[in-house]
């Protein structure tokens, strides 16, 4: 009962902070029309945290449930990402074919159904084709939040409304293991799954009476299906935005490699409880926030492209030291330190990155959103089923493949401010 309480202190911490935001914009929404927009974008983001985080500390239970080792319920963690990366592809040119509205809520329907099912599987097989429908669900919802934001603002005033969306979804990623810690204590690790159907049923509630009545009226694209091709083919053509995807693919494998195998890391490694396991995974979060908060003041004296470069070198520094530690046997204090800076600095990367991604596509903005998408999920997701499937799974492989990626990433931003330029300089 009280490793119960104790959970249920975090979460009620972490919801109190919640309330706290929603009030704060409840009282100020006839001011502050982007904290109204990023609070609702933020919530609608947070269901992709929520669907891979929560069900971490449940790992060890759906192993033994459905009669399979630890590594191979990651293949449900892959299998979503992966998913949710491809179906991208799609619902970002219906996203601007048919409007944000119908393809969000499409897939926080299909989500929900897909969340249900989970919840009901049995075996392995079935749990990997559930979580198969929920990415379809979530990648139709992660494809419209970036979209939704280019029809809004650009430029410097998307990196600033994309870092406070990140803000407030910061949330969710700290709550979810602590939640579906309380879900373990209270049942089992299917009423996670419930929860989280529970949740999109909310947000399609919330986005109907809230979000799209104040969102600018928006004429959906009439390029036929055969022309949405040709559209990729503008996005991938153009260098400058290609940089910044693959920054955005490199950063995002090296942040889910550490969250497919975090569950092993603390809790088989290191032999951590549920609860350490979460509040350790929160401070991740905490990092994130916290940079987030100090990215917003230095786009008044810097670029966000010039904060990009600066960030993810800060990054693969880190990373540099995770396996100086993890080689020499440091503590786990250390170890866990170089892996929240490292993770942290997606909080400042993420915002940064994607304002540039999507500056040059104003008219195309759902499908060069769902390119992203389709990139950094569908690669990362590749790389961590490599990851969970291969034979010998260590602590320092671990950390070797996480530098591996964030070192692609800084090659790529040397050369992101002098791209950029240029390519504003040609009108490109």
């Amino acid at each position: 009962m009280d490793h119960a309480r104790g959970i249920s202190e975090n979460t009620h911490g972490l919801m109190k902070y919640a309330t706290v935001l929603l009030g704060f914009y409840l009282s100020r929404r006839s001011l502050l029309s982007h904290l109204h927009l990023a609070i609702l974008l933020g919530m609608t983001v947070a269901l992709g945290p929520l669907a891979l985080d929560a069900y971490l500390p449940a790992f060890p239970d759906i192993a033994d449930g459905l009669g399979v080792d630890h590594g191979h319920v990651g293949l449900t963690l892959s299998a979503y990402v992966t998913t949710l990366g491809l179906a991208q592809l799609v619902g970002g040119p219906l996203s601007d074919r048919y409007g944000r509205k119908p393809v969000l809520f499409g897939g926080l329907l299909i989500f929900m159904a897909g969340a249900v099912m989970v919840s009901l599987a049995d075996t392995l097989s079935d749990m990997v084709f559930w979580r198969i429908a929920q990415g379809i669900g979530g990648a139709f919802c992660a494809v419209s939040v970036p979209a939704i934001v280019r029809d809004e603002v650009s430029g410097q005033d998307a990196a600033r409304l994309f870092g406070l969306i990140g803000l407030i979804m910061f949330i969710a990623p700290a709550a979810a293991p602590s939640l579906g810690s309380l879900m373990l204590a209270l049942g089992e690790w299917h009423w996670i799954f419930l929860m989280l159907a529970g949740y999109a049923a909310f947000l399609v509630l919330t986005l109907q009476l809230a979000l799209f009545p104040r969102l600018q009226p928006r004429t959906p694209t009439t390029t036929p299906i055969r022309s949405l091709v040709t559209n990729y083919l503008l996005v991938l053509k153009h260098k400058t935005t290609m940089r910044f995807i693959g920054i955005q693919v490199l950063c995002f494998s090296t942040m889910l490699l550490f969250i497919t195998h975090s569950s092993f890391i603390y809790q088989e490694w290191y032999g951590l409880s549920n609860s350490t396991f979460a509040l350790l995974f929160a401070a991740n979060i905490a990092f994130m926030a916290a940079l987030n908060l100090t990215n917003r003041p230095l786009l008044r004296r810097f670029s966000s492209v010039q904060l990009v470069r600066a960030q993810v070198i800060a990054q693969c520094l880190a990373l540099v030291a995770l396996v100086a530690s993890v080689q020499f046997q440091g503590p786990l204090w250390l170890v866990a330190g170089c892996i929240i800076v490292a993770i942290g600095c997606q909080g400042g990367i993420v915002p940064n990155n994607m304002a540039n991604a999507m500056e040059f596509f104003p008219n195309l903005s759902g499908t060069a959103a769902a390119l992203l998408g389709a990139s950094q999920f569908t690669i990362a997701g590749a790389v961590s089923t490599l990851s969970s499937v291969s034979g010998d799974q260590t602590l320092l492989s671990i950390a070797v493949s996480m530098l591996a990626c964030s070192s692609g990433a800084v090659l790529l931003a040397l050369g992101a401010p002098r791209a950029v330029a240029l390519a504003k300089e040609s009108g490109l």
